[in-house]
């Protein structure tokens, strides 16, 4: 209704959904991680639409394995669980013994080999069994693309965009007082300030996790008074990608594994467990003429994670790995079988396989 009650003309109305659809030359818009995550679901995932942090209940196949995870649909929470005895030897023994895998540029087109004789970690050698054991250490193991002008930014600005993003992806899952449980305040940092759906979850995750605002969607964090990384190595592989998005803006697509050995963190303890967790988090590096921003940060577009061993339907805001006498008292886990360190498939397409089984069984770690 117009002023005094009369009706606005149908040009107008017109125009009006119009300009909403595209988006008003000259006025800033706010962005929504709500709206973006609903966006690429319907671009990707024919049906209903739902919110960027709706959980859909879970279905529990019968499955067989020892390390219990967790899987939230959608933003996607994976964790698997995983039996030892299934465990027959993977790439190498121990550090040094193979050659280093060169930076993955692109997506595999199978997963990596298996071999023979199970190899076990120790504390000498926490990656030892695994095919982590050829990977790069920390960010070494991000392969980043070439720069390019794309959308508003030149060459020299898609390169920093770059670089800011792999700043992100160190300040959340690999910095060590992140890794000990503290509040990843670095990486906040980079997050756009103005969004938010994402500033009332990130508030939330941290005072009160749970299942639908839970912290580990995007930061690796462990407790320090339960267990401790052994050394001061994270392995990695994954690579970054971009493209133009809306408005303009460059969009930056990660796709990370991360894998984590552990002990318990009193004092002696050598029996090793491994962590691992791939993310894809997608981020928008947006035009301030065209969105509210402020300098050097990005907005989020999506993010999932799967995690192996860091829990299963426990949301304490941090990653809780089983060992031994865990496993041995919980028995079996529920669900599909998943290799996580298969990186020949999509996360997208992991979570359509996963469906909507929220633990699932490691066929390795």
């Amino acid at each position: 209704m117009g002023k005094g009650g009369a009706s606005i003309p149908d040009e107008e109305w017109e125009r009006f959904l119009r300009e909403a659809e595209a988006g008003t030359q000259g006025a800033p818009e706010e962005p929504s991680a709500r709206a973006r995550m609903v966006a690429r679901r319907l671009r990707e995932e024919p049906g209903r639409p739902e919110g960027w942090r709706t959980y859909q209940p879970a279905r529990r196949p019968r499955g067989k394995g020892w390390y219990v995870a967790g899987l939230l649909v959608a933003v996607g929470l994976l964790v698997v669980a995983l039996d030892p005895g299934r465990v027959v030897g993977w790439f190498g023994g121990g550090s040094g013994e193979s050659a280093p895998l060169a930076a993955e540029s692109e997506r595999p087109d199978q997963p990596p080999a298996t071999e023979a004789a199970a190899q076990l970690p120790t504390v000498e050698e926490p990656f030892r069994g695994s095919p982590a054991a050829r990977w790069a250490d920390g960010t070494a193991g991000i392969h980043m693309p070439a720069a390019r002008a794309t959308g508003w930014m030149s060459k020299e600005q898609v390169a920093q965009a770059l670089d800011r993003t792999r700043d992100f992806l160190a300040a959340s899952s690999l910095d060590p007082a992140v890794l000990r449980g503290e509040r990843p305040k670095k990486a906040i940092a980079l997050i756009n300030p103005h969004q938010q759906d994402v500033q009332d979850y990130l508030a939330t995750a941290f005072r009160a996790p749970s299942r639908e605002n839970d912290p580990l969607l995007l930061f690796s964090r462990f407790e320090k008074t339960k267990v401790r990384l052994v050394g001061d190595v994270v392995k990695t592989r994954g690579r970054i990608t971009y493209q133009e998005g809306k408005r303009g803006a460059v969009e930056v697509t990660t796709d990370v594994t991360y894998v984590y050995p552990v002990v318990r963190a009193a004092a002696g303890s050598d029996e090793v467990a491994r962590t691992i967790v791939r993310r894809e988090v997608v981020v928008s590096w947006d035009n301030p003429a065209k969105v509210v921003i402020e300098p050097g940060t990005f907005s989020l577009v999506s993010y999932k994670a799967d995690t192996t061993n860091g829990g299963c339907d426990t949301f304490t805001g941090y990653l809780t790995p089983e060992f031994s006498a865990e496993r041995a008292a919980t028995g079996s886990g529920d669900g599909p079988e998943v290799d996580p360190y298969d990186r020949s498939t999509s996360m997208d397409a992991r979570m359509r396989e996963a469906d909507d089984a929220e633990c699932g069984t490691a066929t390795r770690s």
